[in-house]
């Protein structure tokens, strides 16, 4: 009997375990996801702001000359654009399933609906409320948790910002370098 008792202890460990890694992974493949979504969604948001459209910066004081310390600088990349994308970016959450690797059992996440209409490959892909409320709940976590480094990143074009920001800055997909650029 004390060898059964020791067996079913040992087995309970090793499962106990392996949970925790699943639900570690699972939480790693949630926010690496949140976070290389979030980087696509301001990506595209600031593409779609005519380079044209400028916004004054600095201050509005008079100085003794008679001058004032203002600069026009370009909207799309603005902090004042930025912050406002990012109060807003994570409700695109919606607009992203899930799907889960085969082989890896790892997940991703990828638009299902397109921003221009073309049809996406939905083959194998979860869509579901519970999917796009724990996307969003994690992509506002990033925004809030790391707005500095995103505004930082996004005030100047930049190459590579997922993994410059999801993987090297925020360590939020430190397995993930591998992972194709295009696959979100």
């Amino acid at each position: 009997m004390n060898g059964w008792v020791s067996h079913t202890l040992c087995l309970s460990v090793i499962l106990v375990s392996l949970l925790n890694n699943v639900l570690a992974w699972s939480s790693q493949d949630l926010h690496c996801g949140a976070c290389r979504a979030l980087v696509d969604e301001l990506e595209w948001e600031i593409s779609q702001v005519d380079p044209k459209k400028t916004i004054q910066m600095g201050s509005f004081r008079i100085n003794p000359d008679g001058s004032q310390s203002v600069v026009e600088v370009p909207y799309a990349r603005s902090e004042a654009h930025l912050t406002e994308l990012l109060e807003r970016v994570c409700e695109k959450m919606k607009e992203y399933g899930e799907k889960v690797d085969p082989s890896t059992h790892r997940k991703s996440y990828v638009r299902v609906i397109s921003h221009d209409g073309t049809k996406m490959d939905l083959s194998e892909t979860k869509m579901d409320g519970d999917v796009t409320t724990r996307l969003k709940f994690a992509c506002e976590r990033i925004a809030e948790e790391y707005e500095d480094e995103l505004i930082e990143f996004f005030s100047r074009e930049t190459d590579n910002v997922k993994d410059r920001l999801c993987s090297k800055r925020t360590d939020l997909c430190d397995h993930a370098l591998n992972i194709p650029h295009d696959e979100l």
